[in-house]
């Protein structure tokens, strides 16, 4: 946690420039909160119109102080703003929090160049700004809560091992109200507004530190600075802190909304999924989904594997268990031999064993079920989780028995347990005790896996080397290497390559086909063109001295025809496989080099099937990523048909990742198509197009 935002979460003395006496303004709230939550540094309002504020002596401007304030809130608008910010460089305030508004969100150039130079003066002279637009920080251990938020009037804060950092205001108190209504603490809630200088993504890699945190929340609009975001990962892994993060924007709409209200820059959807999963961090859908699974987290569990029972007096609620666990990807898991003969001497003899245990109805006459069976099943090796379902129980139910019993069970096993009960009287037992409760088989069920995967991806992030950092701008625009200078980059960076030459001359080509054997490919070549079929530059499978010739005519007075400088004629080995499949990859100016994997051919653009990868990476992190394509199925093989030999294309996407790291001078590249085909040698790219940047040869 560097200095400032030390000072920023746990500073010693704060300003307020801008302060009221009415706590129901801007420059009143702040007052009100540190104050009400027990701040326990100086607190100095700053206002030249009145002696005192809210029972405390103000002085007229910062220079007035004894002393500078680690952190100023800066509550004036529009130009009164722009020069207290300057005055807190002249003082030397650490850290700045400017709750105006009307600079980078707006369409106006000129409110965004003075939002710039306002940063540039106050970094020239050391301080740190949270905003523009910022509704300021809440640190509940600290009592440091310069925030203009009503929610904390409307729902009381109690410190607790969870923090909320966002861009958005409203995002930052929303997730910690939902919080708060399951009696969830909350220690930190930020909002950073513009990320004009300090950023959210800086902002979560002060707070991971905090050794009192035990889940953290992000809602982001942008990623502007995916490093930063990186750090925060690296500092939660080392802890064992996931990382929740809601990034919205996902659709046109919602970048073009999202860059209206913070002025932020909106990432490619796609490359936020990949980034988001190579760091660890689980990304969620919406409000609700950021905070779903939090009870889970806090439990302290590590789950230890995908299968999972559900036990119920219900079978309508076994019936939906599995259905919802088959689709989040949990198994089924059935119990073991002995330890279904012991639950059959218990349980009444239409009762189900096997998993999903059906209590039955048999419950309401004998609520001891319910106790008697759970410690057998806690013996059991076939589990990683569980799921205790009872939809619907009354005054003939011991229900608080279930609750203590089910509390007891969890802690023998050490495993995660989430109850279904949407009858309040029926889980506040359970919850009462610590148990994450949800209304409906659904909701628990992918709360469930989103724990358990959330922590596969924490260990696989774990495993990975560090990821290179995006470019620097080009000066100059990439430049084009023909197919056969493309071709030979792949080759030697070890991607199985078609084989081929490069002919300048009729002769040359007719012995090339003759060498190469059957019919060939003949293609014109040139560091002009990067797509030949539209020029008719590609001739297939042609066969005999006269149509080499004729073809590699073709190429030459084609390229001639459109203006195109040549590099000769291409004569290429003629391939087969069952599956057109493709490789690219370009440098993302926020993320780096990214490697796109995925289905191959002429209609890729019209209809993509495609995954992003952050490189290195690993021929598993490949293969899981080809599952979730709308291929998948097709490469594991369907309607009796073999799986494709796929093991030579992950290698492949493997070594493309590494020259991408290794070769920053490649701007992007497409291998396209590469065929893969039933044996462990079917595998070529047969086309490539490599840019690279300005002169780089």
């Amino acid at each position: 946690m560097t200095s400032s935002l030390q000072a920023a979460l746990d500073p010693s003395a704060i300003a307020v420039i801008g302060a009221s006496e009415n706590p129901d303004k801007i420059g009143g709230r702040p007052l009100l909160y540190l104050s009400m939550f027990g701040f326990r540094g100086e607190v100095w309002p700053v206002n030249p119109k009145r002696d005192e504020v809210q029972g405390r002596r103000t002085v007229p401007r910062l220079s007035a102080l004894s002393r500078a304030p680690d952190l100023a809130i800066i509550a004036v608008p529009g130009e009164a703003a722009v020069a207290a910010l300057d005055e807190c460089g002249e003082v030397g305030v650490k850290v700045a929090i400017m709750m105006a508004s009307g600079f980078g969100e707006t369409a106006d150039p000129a409110a965004q160049a003075a939002e710039r130079a306002m940063v540039a003066r106050a970094r020239a002279r050391g301080v740190r700004m949270i905003g523009p637009n910022s509704q300021g920080l809440a640190n509940f251990g600290t009592g440091a809560v310069p925030s203009f938020s009503s929610m904390f009037l409307e729902v009381p804060p109690q410190d607790g091992p969870v923090g909320i950092v966002s861009q958005s205001g409203a995002m930052s108190v929303v997730p910690y109200g939902l919080l708060r209504g399951r009696g969830i603490g909350v220690r930190h809630t930020h909002a950073t507004g513009n990320d004009a200088d300090v950023t959210v993504c800086e902002l979560a890699a002060a707070v991971a530190a905090d050794p009192a945190l035990k889940l953290l929340l992000l809602y982001l609009e942008s990623i502007p600075d995916p490093h930063h975001l990186a750090e925060a990962a690296a500092i939660a892994r080392d802890r064992g802190l996931p990382i929740v993060a809601l990034k919205s924007g996902r659709t046109a709409a919602g970048q073009a909304a999202a860059q209206s209200h913070t002025g932020a820059l909106a990432n490619e959807d796609r490359l936020v999924d990949a980034f988001l999963e190579r760091h660890g961090i689980w990304r969620a859908d919406d409000t609700t989904d950021l905070v779903a699974a939090a009870e889970l987290y806090l439990k302290g569990w590590r789950p230890g594997g995908r299968r999972m029972v559900a036990i119920s007096n219900s079978g309508a609620t076994c019936v939906m268990a599995a259905d919802a666990a088959s689709a989040a990807g949990l198994d089924l898991t059935p119990l073991g031999d002995g330890t279904q003969a012991r639950l059959r001497a218990i349980l009444p003899s239409f009762a189900a064993t096997r998993n999903p245990v059906d209590i039955t109805a048999a419950l309401m006459t004998n609520s001891a079920l319910f106790s008697q069976i759970l410690p057998v099943i806690a013996e059991d090796s076939s589990a990683d989780a569980f799921l205790v379902g009872v939809p619907v129980a009354g005054r003939a139910y011991a229900v608080d028995d279930f609750g203590r019993d089910t509390a007891a069970f969890a802690a023998a096993t050490g495993k995660p347990v989430v109850i279904v009960a949407p009858q309040a009287l029926v889980a506040e037992p359970f919850r009462s005790r610590g148990l994450p409760v949800f209304p409906g088989e659904g909701e628990a069920v992918r709360a469930l896996h989103q724990f358990i995967a959330h922590h596969e991806r924490m260990a696989a992030a774990a495993d990975r080397p560090p990821h290179p950092p995006p470019p620097p701008p080009a000066e100059a625009p990439p430049r084009l290497l023909d197919e056969a200078e493309s071709l030979g980059r792949l080759a030697r960076a070890g991607l199985p390559v078609v084989r081929h030459r490069l002919c300048r001359t009729a002769e040359e080509a007719v012995a090339a086909a003759s060498a190469i054997g059957g019919p060939v490919a003949v293609k014109g070549c040139s560091a002009e063109v990067a797509h030949k079929s539209e020029l008719g530059l590609v001739h297939l499978g042609v066969s005999g001295a006269d149509a080499v010739r004729a073809a590699f005519e073709s190429c030459r007075g084609g390229l001639a025809a459109a203006g195109h400088a040549s590099s000769g004629v291409i004569v290429a080995a003629m391939a087969r496989g069952r599956r057109e499949l493709m490789l690219g990859a370009h440098r993302d100016p926020f993320f780096g080099p990214v490697v796109v994997v995925g289905d191959g051919g002429k209609y890729v653009e019209a209809m993509p099937d495609v995954a992003l990868l952050l490189p290195p990476f690993s021929e598993a992190d490949v293969a899981r990523a080809l599952g979730r394509l709308r291929i998948g199925p097709l490469i594991a093989g369907v309607r009796g048909e073999p799986a494709l030999a796929i093991a030579p294309y992950l290698a492949a996407a493997v070594a493309l990742g590494r020259l991408m790291v290794e070769e920053p001078e490649i701007a992007s590249l497409d291998v396209n198509p590469i065929l893969v085909g039933m044996e462990p040698g079917d595998c070529l790219a047969l086309d490539a197009v490599v840019f690279v940047e300005g002169g780089a040869a």
